[in-house]
């Protein structure tokens, strides 16, 4: 698979980006892409939900009225859960959310979601992404340039770079990783897919190990 390289400012530099079909262009699985997914979101919670019980309920114990006799129902104390402030009966305790997911799954995952990504005409390729400086305008600029200025964007780039993460930091919706760091959910979240054309060649080596 061959894409165009594209400049900064949305113009075409007249040269292509020869993409890996095994990465680009496999038969996408849907159900592992699901897995991640859910993977990534589930490793992201916290799991610290608690509610008070019976025992843990600050309150009297002290019997409301009699057993029997009155009419109404029988009440063990003001810390029941029919009354207010009371307890709650078989509420969230702390739990840890984490699942193991095997790294072909991941892989495989990631794979599909690029296929699906560039079968819908989303990935578009740089030849690069300068800045000497933070520069939020510019960002702003780049992205408007692919009509992503309102939308979600993923920016991969090959290494770390402080002033690309700077631009991007404050912009709602964009997002920026190194191709190390890709993952399945940022793919799929994204609109468009920005590479620069020097993060194919790790992202393709990261992916077909």
């Amino acid at each position: 698979m061959e894409l165009e390289i594209y400049g900064t400012d949305g113009k075409s530099t007249g040269k292509k980006a020869k993409l890996n079909d095994a990465v680009f262009a496999i038969e996408p699985n849907d159900h592992a892409i699901w897995l991640d997914v859910k993977q990534h979101l589930a490793n992201k919670r916290q799991g610290t939900a608690k509610t008070l019980e019976k025992s843990e309920v600050s309150g009297s114990t002290k019997k409301l009225h009699r057993q029997k006799g009155t009419g109404g129902s029988r009440k063990g104390s003001i810390k029941s859960p029919l009354f207010k402030g009371g307890a709650r009966v078989f509420g969230p305790r702390p739990r840890d959310y984490h699942f193991k997911l095997n790294k072909k799954v991941k892989d495989l995952a990631r794979r599909s979601a690029l296929t699906h990504k560039a079968k819908d005409g989303s990935i578009k390729v740089l030849e690069g992404v300068n800045m000497s400086a933070p520069k939020t305008k510019d960002f702003v600029a780049m992205l408007k340039a692919f009509e992503l200025g309102t939308r979600k964007s993923l920016l991969v780039v090959p290494t770390k770079d402080d002033n690309v993460l700077l631009s991007a930091r404050n912009i709602q919706g964009a997002r920026v990783v190194t191709a190390s760091e890709v993952n399945t959910y940022d793919i799929m979240n994204a609109n468009g897919v920005l590479i620069v054309k020097d993060a194919i060649a790790p992202l393709e080596a990261t992916l077909t190990k």
